[in-house]
């Protein structure tokens, strides 16, 4: 398979995968309102609705690493994103700790919206009923995570000085510094993938279910923005 093809490809499962992750986030709010309204809810099927999008969240990771392996400097430009996303990646993609910045806005616009209630005595479950205790572990994993990111933006900084060879024309090993750096690309996506499971399964499923519908409509509004943006600029020039 050439490297055009690899990516035409990776293009492709990227857009059928948008279509799954939309039918399964569908099913997750089915699930998360018939919980919130029923009287002994049904943390089962909970559980088995995030399960599923955690799967697809898998399936994207095994499908990126098969890409990256053939072009990783395709996977970099990340043509199937817009000019707006692109300009939000870290190392090719999202950055780990934005969904610690999510779990804290989350929780505090929830917090807000049902303060009467809180006050009162009454326990949502949801992400503005964070125990001390999850706070805390939610406080311990981002800080792991940055200095995973630190130490990974760090080594990409390093393999850009070593390839100023490739700028000035001269031609040194590059197949091996290629794959140094699918190496770094395959560490950030492993960050990626272990910062959104650790996130996970430290929340209770009507938090998960509400995280994760929370990540999917951030995700899906920045793609929207972006692709207005660049149907915008296409029109003006």
């Amino acid at each position: 398979m050439s490297q055009e093809t690899a990516i035409e490809s990776f293009k492709k499962f990227q857009h059928s995968w948008v279509e799954q992750l939309q039918h399964h986030l569908n099913h997750l709010r089915s699930v998360q309102n018939h919980h919130r309204n029923s009287a002994t809810g049904d943390e089962e099927r909970l559980r088995e609705a995030v399960a599923r999008v955690m799967d697809l969240c898998r399936e994207y990771h095994r499908a990126k690493l098969a890409t990256t392996e053939k072009d990783v400097v395709g996977v970099m430009a990340a043509p199937w994103s817009s000019a707006l996303e692109r300009s939000l990646h870290w190392v090719g993609d999202w950055r780990p700790t934005t969904l610690f910045h999510l779990v804290y806005t989350e929780s505090s616009i929830l917090f807000e919206s049902r303060i009467v209630d809180i006050l009162r005595g009454f326990r949502t479950g949801d992400l503005s009923d964070l125990s001390p205790s999850q706070f805390r572990t939610v406080s311990e994993l981002q800080c792991e995570t940055v200095k995973e990111e630190n130490a990974i933006t760090e080594e990409l900084s390093e393999w850009q000085d070593d390839a100023s060879d490739l700028v000035m024309g001269i031609v040194s090993n590059l197949d091996q510094r290629i794959r140094r750096l699918a190496e770094i690309v395959h560490r950030a996506d492993d960050l990626r993938l272990r910062t959104i499971t650790g996130v996970v399964e430290l929340l209770s499923p009507l938090q998960q279910a509400e995280f994760l519908i929370a990540a999917a409509e951030l995700r899906t509004g920045v793609s929207g923005w972006g692709s207005s943006h660049d149907r915008r600029r296409s029109s003006n020039v």
